[in-house]
């Protein structure tokens, strides 16, 4: 069966494509950052029970009190970029979310356990004692099961050719299993994630910790250590994923178009730069780096679902009826909102300094 006869026709959209797209780019990357600190602060956390010694337990205490924070920002910031996927690409990923529809109900739910129980590791991590760990693995455990089910969707979105299974398949508990990109999509963006989770936590010991020096070192070295790593690792997994790509794909960051080289190019030479910052400890240096970087990372994103997507959907040439109010309204709330997190933010930090 021809894929492009499974593909159903795309909406008119309300502004010229290149709108969407940008605000795309531009809010993916802060959900981004709110995972991979979501995540690394929860690793950290986890690590920090390991080890022996009021500092690195106190650490994992106060990483605690930040992790319900971080699992609502992480969901927050997802909505947009979710949504303008939705806008470019709905057609596409309504499709993929149907194939797999009995997982992708179990997203909500999963998410809602997982926020609970980040609560009753905050609020009682004292009371649980040794058990807390535990309930800090599980709700690890909960977000990367999460983060596979976001992987699997994304990657069959953009594969109409699996598509047909459905007819052998119908109940929606198809996954994209069968895809060699899968894993290593997948582990690429959750090692990263990891990584820079790392870097948060140093930086957010040596920043919102301070006052107690025992418990801001041991942030900033268990942090620094696993960023380092992690980004060290982080380079053989996303030549694993490069190399997992089609042909035609890979040979586009190999020479084949320039934009695409370019990104991969800045990529390597920025996490090679950060390893260097992060072995040597130095937080805000590779705060700095890795800012770019991650968004590098996110626009290499957007240039592999464009190749997979060319033989079936370009959404440069999908209708526009221009309707300006929407998105106008958009950005007015947007603003809005950005300005209400960042003053939010600030009161946080200054009771928390004040505490």
């Amino acid at each position: 069966m021809n894929p492009a006869t499974l593909i159903p026709i795309a909406d008119t959209l309300t502004a010229p494509n290149g709108w969407f797209q940008f605000f795309l780019m531009l809010t993916f990357p802060l959900h981004l950052f709110a995972m991979n600190a979501m995540l690394g602060a929860g690793l950290v956390a986890f690590i920090g029970h390991l080890y022996p010694g009021r500092a690195y337990r106190e650490l994992s205490h106060e990483l605690a009190k930040a992790l319900p924070f971080l699992v609502a920002f992480t969901v927050n910031l997802g909505v947009a970029p979710l949504l303008f996927v939705n806008v470019i690409y709905g057609h596409l990923l309504y499709s993929s979310t149907v194939l797999m529809g009995l997982y992708w109900l179990a997203v909500i739910p999963l998410l809602i356990i997982a926020y609970y129980m980040a609560y009753i590791y905050d609020f009682s991590f004292k009371k649980l004692g040794n058990l807390a760990m535990f309930v800090l693995l599980a709700v690890l455990v909960l977000l990367l099961t999460v983060g596979f089910m976001f992987s699997n969707n994304m990657s069959m979105m953009i594969a109409p050719a699996s598509w047909s299974r459905w007819f052998t398949t119908p109940d929606g508990s198809l996954l994209n299993l069968a895809d060699s990109t899968l894993l290593p999509r997948y582990l690429h963006i959750i090692t990263g994630s990891l990584a820079v989770g790392g870097l948060f936590s140093a930086l957010y010991a040596t920043t919102i910790l301070k006052s107690d020096p025992e418990v801001a070192e041991a942030g900033r070295k268990l942090g620094m250590q696993l960023f380092s790593w992690l980004t060290l690792f982080q380079l053989g997994v996303g030549t694993w994923f490069l190399l997992s790509l089609p042909q035609q794909t890979l040979q586009r960051f190999m020479g084949g178009g320039t934009t695409a080289t370019a990104l991969l190019a800045v990529g390597i030479l920025l996490a090679v730069a950060t390893l260097v910052t992060g072995f040597k400890r130095l937080v805000l240096p590779s705060l700095w780096l890795t800012l770019p970087l991650v968004y590098v990372m996110s626009f290499m994103r957007d240039v592999v679902r464009g190749n997979f997507l060319a033989p079936y959907f370009n959404p440069t040439t999908v209708p526009v009826q221009v309707q300006w109010s929407p998105l106008v309204f958009f950005l007015v709330t947007l603003v809005v909102g950005i300005g209400l997190v960042i003053w939010m933010l600030s009161r946080l930090v200054k009771i928390k300094k004040a505490a």
